[in-house]
C-alpha cells in the first residue's frame, strides 16, 4: 500500500512537471496560496487557513486525474483548470471578491459551465473512439450529452449552495436587494391573485431598519442567475463540440479543452511501475 502511495505521489510530481507552462502556473499560484496562507494563520483566520489547505489539494487535482485515469488534459485547459480553483477559494472567498465585484461569482458559473460541458464532452467522445466500447453518438448527440453534463453538474453546486445555507447557516447563495415585488401572498382576498409592491426602498425586521435599500431577496435570483450563465457557458461549448466531431476532431480551438487518451510514453505511474519491476 505504501508502496503505491510513493509510486502515485512521484508520478503525480512527474505529471506535474510535463508541460512547462501549466508546471509554472501551479508553482506560481502554490506559492501564492501558501503565502496567504501564512499571513491568515498569523491574523488568526483558521477557517481561512483551512481553505488555503484545500486549495492546495485541489491545485493537484487535476494531475491526479491524469495520472489514475490515463487521461491528458490540454495545457490550455489545465491552467484554466487551476486559475479557477485560485479564483474561487482564494480570491472569491479568502479576498470577498464576490462581495467586492457583484460580477465575479457570475464570470466563475459562466466559465464553470464551459469546463463541465468540455469534461462531458471528453467523457462521450473518449468512448466514440474506444474500439473495444460499442458505442457511437452523432455529433448533435455528443453535443446535447455534454450540455446535459454541464446543466447537471450545475443543479448539484446549487443544491450543495442552499444546503449549506440551510443547515450551516451560510450565504452561498448571495442575496440580492430589490425595490419592487409580487407575491400571490399579498393578496388580501386569498385569490391567488398577484400583488405587485414598488419603489421599495427600505424594509425593517423587528422594528429595525435593514439599511441595504430596499427589499432583500433570500437567494433565487442568484441561484437563477448562476444556473443562467452556467447554460451559456455549456452551450458555447457544446456548439464547438459539435463541430469538433462533424469536422471529426480538426478543430484547433476545441482540442485545446477536450481531454484525450494518454499515450503509452505519458503514462507515467506505468513507467514507474516498470522500472521498479526492472531493479528487483
Amino acid at each position: 500500500m505504501i508502496r503505491k502511495i510513493k509510486q502515485m505521489w512521484k508520478a503525480v510530481h512527474m505529471e506535474l512537471q510535463e508541460h512547462k507552462s501549466s508546471f509554472l502556473v501551479y508553482v506560481i499560484l502554490r506559492l501564492a496560496v501558501l503565502l496567504m496562507m501564512v499571513l491568515q494563520l498569523f491574523n488568526g483566520n483558521y477557517e481561512n487557513v483551512f481553505l488555503c489547505l484545500l486549495t492546495l489539494v485541489l491545485l493537484m487535482v487535476p494531475s491526479f486525474i491524469q495520472v489514475n485515469l490515463k487521461i491528458e488534459l490540454p495545457t490550455t485547459l489545465e491552467i484554466i483548470i487551476l486559475l479557477f480553483i485560485f479564483a474561487a477559494e482564494i480570491l472569491g472567498e479568502i479576498q470577498a471578491y464576490y462581495i467586492r465585484f457583484p460580477g465575479w461569482d457570475t464570470l466563475l458559473h459562466t466559465v464553470n459551465g464551459f469546463l463541465a460541458a468540455a469534461i462531458g464532452f471528453s467523457l462521450v467522445d473518449l468512448l466514440n473512439r474506444n474500439e473495444k466500447v460499442k458505442f457511437q453518438l452523432s455529433p448533435a448527440f455528443t453535443a446535447i450529452v455534454a450540455f446535459c453534463f454541464s446543466m447537471t453538474i450545475g443543479v448539484i453546486w446549487e443544491f450543495f449552495e442552499c444546503g449549506m445555507d440551510l443547515f450551516l447557516g451560510f450565504d452561498m447563495q448571495k442575496d440580492t436587494v430589490l425595490h419592487s415585488i409580487t407575491s400571490v401572498m399579498l393578496d388580501p382576498t386569498k385569490g391567488n391573485h398577484p400583488v405587485t409592491i414598488d419603489g421599495i426602498k427600505d424594509v425593517a425586521v423587528n422594528g429595525e431598519s435593514l439599511g441595504l435599500g430596499g427589499y432583500l431577496d433570500i437567494g433565487l435570483l442568484d441561484t437563477m442567475k448562476d444556473l443562467f450563465v452556467n447554460f451559456i457557458g455549456a452551450v458555447v461549448f457544446s456548439v464547438i463540440g459539435f463541430f469538433y466531431v462533424k469536422s471529426r476532431g480538426k478543430g484547433k480551438m476545441a482540442r485545446r479543452f477536450i481531454p484525450r487518451r494518454k499515450k503509452r510514453e505519458a503514462d507515467f505511474l506505468r513507467i514507474i511501475q516498470e522500472e521498479e519491476k526492472e531493479e528487483e
